[in-house]
């Protein structure tokens, strides 16, 4: 469960647990020889039985990140998620009031002399108008992670941790959904139907791209593209495109449920660091929500803090894509020991980040989803309150939070994802940007010519 705490205000999320409960366990096929005792990493960080043990286990040994079941005489191998990208241990801006003198004087002075944009007054006056929600709210959620133990505060050791970041990982997903550019392209007529992944499966560049890409087991799998292996996790789907070539996934189902999408915004920061392409809001438009949403399906958009976005999505966007705005819903970012990443009232970056919800109009009541409980309707104000993954714009899950507000068995869509996830299909130029097998740990035994190490 990715879900720590419940309470009216909104939720506290697990995120790593999250990924982890996919299970990246191979098929049974690729198990090996269990390893002797000898053979046994010691024990640092135990993932929770639960989450691991089978049935049929008699045996389970575990290592850093890494878990393996031991059944007989076969090691079933399992891949996990790398801790230390949630070792957030510190803000990364200090609070004003934990501010050097010289440096708050330094600040006011700087700010006194700068004249506001309008921007930066929209942004003042939104701001302004949740915070009271936002500071209430969050250390109510704050107190019950702490009172459990999910949140505690740091040690000696860990407030001299800094946080990781990681360099360039994978190959250029980007560059390679602009060659597909170049391949035949695929007209709506064709119905080709998705390529499954067998085994650790070699996926040429043009199958990769011209179709969408299925793990329909109960197990993960490995592909290799361009020389670098992916983790697919189970009952997952995927298509690797840019915005001009998403016709192989209007031709792989009938419509979606549930639409979650992620744009790439505009803005200075991205535009001075080129971390990624960005899109107009004239091409975010364009995105065919209207053949890929279901009746009555509900869409979820992230948006940045700036008031331009957020005013595009409510009154521009989703009336063009004929959907109704019903929520505004916010996600907090905070440490391991509960505090703001960035001081709530800082000028530079802001500790949160916007979901808006709305629905497409003009569609039937949704079924029951038992028959005597119907779906909620959508609540406004919701918090989502999480330790956010050190990888650049790893958006916290929201599978479990939006259980309540859709039909069982919804088909969900995330579009302009970055990673795959169990009972989803992913879209975007980076779907497997953190499905690279360098982000996870796994137990290799060396007996098959292995040793343990991370992947």
């Amino acid at each position: 469960m990715s879900v720590v705490h419940q309470l009216s205000v909104g939720w506290l999320l697990d995120h790593l647990s999250f990924i982890n409960n996919a299970s990246y366990q191979l098929c049974p096929s690729c198990q090996c020889p269990a390893p002797s005792a000898s053979h046994v990493a010691p024990v640092s960080s135990a993932p929770s039985t639960e989450d691991i043990i089978a049935p049929s286990t008699v045996d389970t040994t575990y290592s850093t990140g890494a878990a393996v079941e031991r059944t007989g005489a076969t090691l079933k191998k399992k891949y996990v998620f790398r801790e230390e990208f949630f070792h957030v241990f510190k803000p990364h801006i200090v609070s004003t009031s934990e501010q050097k003198p010289q440096q708050e004087s330094s600040d006011k002075r700087k700010r006194k002399c700068s004249v506001f944009n309008q921007g930066e007054l929209d942004a003042l006056e939104y701001h302004t108008k949740i915070r009271g929600l936002i500071l209430e709210g969050t250390r109510c959620l704050i107190k019950e992670g702490l009172k459990s133990g999910f949140l505690h505060p740091i040690s000696a050791k860990q407030s001299s941790v800094k946080n990781v970041v990681t360099g360039h990982v994978g190959c250029e997903m980007a560059e390679l959904c602009e060659m597909a550019k170049r391949f035949p392209s695929v007209n709506e007529n064709d119905h080709r139907s998705a390529q499954i992944i067998d085994e650790e499966t070699s996926i040429s560049d043009q199958d990769l791209l011209s179709c969408v890409t299925e793990n329909n087991t109960d197990y993960a799998k490995i592909i290799n593209l361009m020389g670098q292996k992916y983790l697919v996790p189970p009952k997952s789907s995927f298509l690797l495109s840019d915005i001009s070539c998403m016709q192989p996934l209007l031709n792989y189902k009938n419509k979606y449920d549930v639409i979650v999408i992620d744009p790439p915004w505009q803005n200075k920061s991205v535009k001075r660091s080129n971390r990624y392409s960005h899109l107009s809001s004239w091409q975010i438009k364009q995105i065919p929500i209207p053949s890929l949403a279901a009746p009555n399906c509900l869409v979820v958009t992230w948006v940045t803090n700036r008031q331009k976005h957020l005013r595009f999505v409510k009154d521009e966007l989703y009336p063009y894509w004929s959907v109704k705005t019903l929520a505004e819903w916010h996600w907090v970012k905070i440490t391991r020991s509960g505090e703001f990443v960035f001081p709530l009232d800082s000028s530079h970056k802001k500790p949160y980040e916007v979901l808006v919800l709305g629905r497409v109009q003009g569609s039937i009541d949704l079924p029951l989803r038992k028959s005597d409980v119907a779906v909620l309707p959508i609540p406004d104000h919701k918090l989502i309150v999480s330790i956010p993954c050190t990888l650049h714009s790893h958006k916290p899950p929201l599978t479990e939070i939006l259980t309540e507000y859709i039909k069982p068995d919804a088909e969900c869509l995330e579009l302009f994802a970055r990673c795959l996830q169990p009972g989803w299909t992913s879209w975007g130029n980076e779907v497997l940007k953190f499905q690279h097998i360098d982000y996870f740990i796994a137990l290799h035994n060396e007996n098959e010519g292995c040793t343990q190490k991370a992947m």
